[in-house]
């Protein structure tokens, strides 16, 4: 496969580029296997619908047929859960989570990752996502399967790390 090179422009960045290297949902690190991929993500509704709203030319429209976006403000509502999940951006930056090529964070990483980039950002980033097991373990442990009720903040947040929570 030929390295196609990607620039983005949007609200968060201007010319920014970056090449995908791999084909589409295929040759992911060992160890990283998402449950969900992002256009199911934003069609069941996460981040509060906020992330994602101005970067339509940068990804496949189809991932935007169904999504539950919000282009003013964070929205719960819009949650799978309807629950608020969330940290603000600016704490995410604050613990020093956000990798400059990312400004968006975690969903915007696996974003360009699923769709075939591969940066240095990547082990962290996979590290980070493997870490969100501690909640699934919660989940289990306290509530019925099948009761999405149960720890409804705790299943969101795993939706966002594109662990299918509503499984458990």
């Amino acid at each position: 496969m030929k390295p196609k090179k990607i620039i983005v422009n949007d609200l968060m960045q201007q010319g920014y580029g970056y090449y995908l290297s791999e084909p589409a949902g295929e040759n992911f690190h060992a160890g990283f296997s998402p449950e969900l991929t992002p256009q199911q993500l934003l069609a069941l509704g996460v981040f509060g619908g906020r992330y994602m709203t101005d970067c339509r030319d940068e990804f496949p429209e189809d991932w935007f047929t169904h999504a539950k976006l919000c282009h003013e403000f964070h929205d719960p509502v819009l949650n799978y859960f309807k629950v608020n999940a969330s940290q603000p951006l600016s704490l995410w930056r604050e613990k020093g989570w956000i990798y400059p090529d990312d400004p968006r964070g975690w969903f915007q990483w696996y974003c360009r990752y699923y769709m075939g980039r591969r940066c240095p950002d990547d082990e962290r980033q996979i590290k980070r996502w493997k870490a969100m097991t501690r909640h699934i373990a919660q989940v289990k442990k306290h509530c019925a399967p099948g009761d999405e009720l149960c720890r409804a903040r705790q299943r969101q947040a795993l939706l966002n790390w594109a662990y299918d929570s509503r499984c458990m």
